[in-house]
């Protein structure tokens, strides 16, 4: 199994990067490349949803972009200990009808000692927005990284 770094135990350099690293994968919207980060076997709770492996990821990603269209995240460190990280993220996106949407949730992550995640759980609330509202705009240019988010 290659090993996916940074790698715990995580000081607050590796954490940050290992945060930036997730946001950018998960902003190229590529189901392939974002569940490779994730063990074989990795566990997630997703809202009310609970996906394992990387082929349920996967499906799970796929499904997931083919309804929220437009999607741009933003992902904040929150803490780190170990192996795990807290992150609390946002992302935007549109419904096939045209509707905007913010979303705002928290995550908890473990990873193995190659730095795979092998558990994720997110608790994830939407809030309806106009465009005019809009503030996550693609993948976040290199002058906003670390930026801390809005809470609103």
């Amino acid at each position: 199994m290659a090993a996916r770094p940074p790698l715990p135990p995580f000081d607050e350099e590796s954490a940050l990067r290992k945060v930036q690293a997730a946001e950018d994968a998960w902003n190229t919207r590529d189901p392939e490349r974002v569940a490779s980060a994730y063990t074989v076997d990795s566990v997630w709770r997703n809202r009310d949803r609970f996906v394992t492996g990387r082929a349920e990821i996967v499906r799970f990603l796929r499904e997931k972009w083919s309804r929220e269209q437009d999607y741009a995240l933003r992902k904040e460190l929150w803490d780190f200990h170990g192996s795990r990280i807290a992150v609390r993220f946002q992302y935007e996106c549109r419904t096939a009808d045209g509707r905007w949407w913010r979303s705002y949730g928290n995550e908890l992550w473990e990873f193995t000692e190659e730095g795979l995640m092998a558990r994720r759980e997110a608790s994830i609330n939407d809030v309806p927005i106009t465009a005019a509202e809009r503030r996550i705009l693609g993948p976040r240019p290199d002058g906003e990284r670390r930026q801390p988010l809005a809470v609103r």
